[in-house]
C-alpha cells in the first residue's frame, strides 16, 4: 500500500484515540437491526488495531461505551455489553499472541458483574504485554474523569494552592504515564468531541472521517496519520519559533 511508504516516512503519532461512532446507523441503512452494525463494528476494531500496529503506534484509545450511553434502550445496553465482555474473552489469546496490553478508563464498576470479571481478567493477564496498549473507555465522561482528579486531590489535603498545576491534574487523571494523543479521529461524519479526553486532548490534531465505523479502514487510518503529518504543530508558539528548533 503506497499510503504506508507515504507516512512511514514522516512522524507516525504514538497515540491515536478514536471516537467509534456511527455503528447503528450504518446497520439501518442495510436494513439492518442496530446490534449488527455493532457486531459489524467489532470486527473493524481488530482491523484498526492491526493497521496501527504495522506502523507502531503504541497507543490506541477507543472510546466503547460512554456515560450518557445508558440512556439508550435496555436491551441495546445488554447486547452491547455482552458483546463487548465476550468478544474481549474469546481474544484473550489473540491479546497475548501479539503482545497487546488491554487497559480500561471510565467506571468500569457501572458494568454488569459478569462483565466487569471478564474484562478485568484479560486486563490482568496482559499487563506486561508492550507491542502496543488498547485503553477502552468504557461508561466514561471526561467531565466525570476531571472531577474525579480534583476529589482526589482535594482529598489528600497536603496541596497548597499554588502546587496545584496541569502536571498534578495529569497526575490524577485516569491516563496518567500515558501521554496525550496526538491525534483524536471520529468516524461518521460527526464534527463534535462527546466529552472524550476532553484535558488530554488540549492540543491534539482533529480528523473527522464521514465514514461510518463499520466501514472505517485501514486505508482510512493511515490517510488520517497523512493528514495530521501535514499540518503544522505549534502548540501557541509561532512557525518561525518552531523553526528555529
Amino acid at each position: 500500500m503506497n499510503i504506508i511508504k507515504k507516512i512511514t516516512n514522516g512522524i507516525i503519532p504514538k497515540h491515536i484515540a478514536i471516537i467509534m461512532d456511527g455503528n447503528g446507523r450504518w446497520a439501518l441503512e442495510r436494513g439492518e437491526n442496530r446490534f449488527y452494525g455493532h457486531k459489524q463494528g467489532v470486527k473493524t476494531v481488530f482491523k484498526i488495531v492491526e493497521a496501527a500496529m504495522k506502523i507502531d503506534v503504541k497507543y490506541l484509545t477507543l472510546f466503547a461505551f460512554s456515560r450518557e450511553n445508558w440512556g439508550r434502550p435496555k436491551h441495546e445496553i445488554k447486547k452491547i455489553l455482552q458483546l463487548l465482555s465476550s468478544t474481549i474473552k474469546e481474544n484473550e489469546k489473540h491479546f497475548l499472541r501479539n503482545k497487546i496490553k488491554l487497559k480500561t478508563i471510565g467506571n468500569i464498576n457501572d458494568l454488569p458483574t459478569l462483565s466487569q470479571k471478564l474484562i478485568n481478567q484479560v486486563v490482568n493477564k496482559t499487563k506486561n504485554n508492550n507491542k502496543i496498549t488498547i485503553y477502552l473507555a468504557l461508561s466514561y465522561s471526561s467531565k466525570n474523569e476531571i472531577i474525579e482528579a480534583v476529589k482526589k486531590i482535594i482529598k489528600e489535603k497536603k496541596y497548597l494552592d499554588t502546587e496545584i498545576d496541569e502536571e498534578l491534574i495529569s497526575q490524577n487523571l485516569q491516563t496518567y504515564k500515558c501521554p496525550d494523543p496526538e491525534l483524536l479521529i471520529r468516524t461518521s461524519g460527526e464534527k463534535r468531541i462527546s466529552n472524550f479526553l476532553l484535558w488530554q486532548i488540549a492540543y491534539s490534531e482533529l480528523y473527522f472521517s464521514k465514514k461510518k465505523w463499520p466501514d472505517f479502514d485501514a486505508e482510512e487510518l493511515y490517510m488520517a496519520i497523512f493528514e495530521y503529518q501535514k499540518r503544522e504543530r505549534r502548540f501557541g508558539k509561532t512557525t518561525e519559533q518552531i523553526e528555529k528548533k
